[in-house]
């Protein structure tokens, strides 16, 4: 962990342990949602689908550890090696293809990334945990690094080659990388276009059943639109698709105070 992270930490009046390959997301109040106009905004045939960042709203999350990058193809095949659970479709043969060890894992079902979670003594982030981490302190700003468009070191996207090795892009003000493009990223909560307008205002962790799985942040495949802080999709949670990979979280525990 960098000195700018322990210096957040610090100002959160904090007392933790690093943990390896993580950063450290201070807790905190911030603003949820699309706060930018979009053209068709007062349309009233726009499908509501397309207001589902909306309202805008304060939410409180904890304090919690996320990691730094998008679990890659070679994390993941520890885990296969040690449960046994099965690999993604296209590894030849159930190993990572040749190179690819550093690219994130792609092909896995919400079930996959959470089993992965698990065993690594870690979860999903939930859709509100996801945004205030992508937004890095950030209130109201389209993308994580301001508002002016995307661009190669910012973003891995508009491509047709698949995606990159983690960590090739600058990273957010927190020290996170690839929170736009490379690929989507399973969250933990059911999908719900009306959610926002109902959701607790402290630690929402999504509605309580569902058809669809949120996932976040815009992919290698997708345009610059879907790389917005704000910008929300879903997925069956079955699905395992080249553009949906995953990070993981974990909370933060307090050391106890030395006598």
């Amino acid at each position: 962990m960098g000195r700018r992270m322990w210096w957040v930490a610090a100002l959160a009046g904090l007392s933790f342990a690093a943990e390896p390959g993580m950063v450290f997301i201070p807790g905190g109040e911030f603003l949820r949602g699309r706060s930018y106009a979009l053209p068709d905004d007062g349309l009233k045939w726009v499908p509501e689908v397309l207001m589902d960042d909306r309202p805008v709203r304060p939410v409180y999350v904890d304090p919690f550890y996320m990691d730094a990058h998008e679990v890659t193809n070679a994390e993941y095949a520890v885990f296969v090696q040690a449960t046994k659970h099965r690999p993604p479709y296209h590894w030849p043969e159930g190993r990572v293809p040749a190179g690819k060890e550093n690219h994130p894992v792609v092909n896995v079902s919400w079930e996959d990334a959470s089993a992965y979670a698990r065993w690594a003594g870690k979860r999903l982030p939930t859709e509100a945990e996801w945004e205030r981490a992508c937004r890095g302190l950030r209130e109201g700003a389209k993308f994580w690094w301001g508002e002016s468009k995307p661009t190669s070191e910012v973003a891995r996207f508009n491509a047709v080659d698949g995606p990159q090795a983690v960590g090739q892009c600058k990273p957010n003000p927190f020290g996170l990388y690839d929170m736009a493009g490379n690929v989507w990223e399973w969250t933990a909560d059911w999908y719900d276009r009306n959610y926002y307008a109902t959701a607790p205002s402290r630690n929402p962790t999504g509605p309580a059943t569902g058809r669809y799985r949120v996932i976040r942040g815009g992919s290698w495949a997708d345009v610059e639109k879907y790389l917005t802080c704000a910008y929300r999709s879903w997925a069956r949670p079955a699905e395992r698709s080249p553009n949906i990979g995953f990070r993981c979280v974990k909370p933060v525990l307090r050391k106890p105070a030395s006598d």
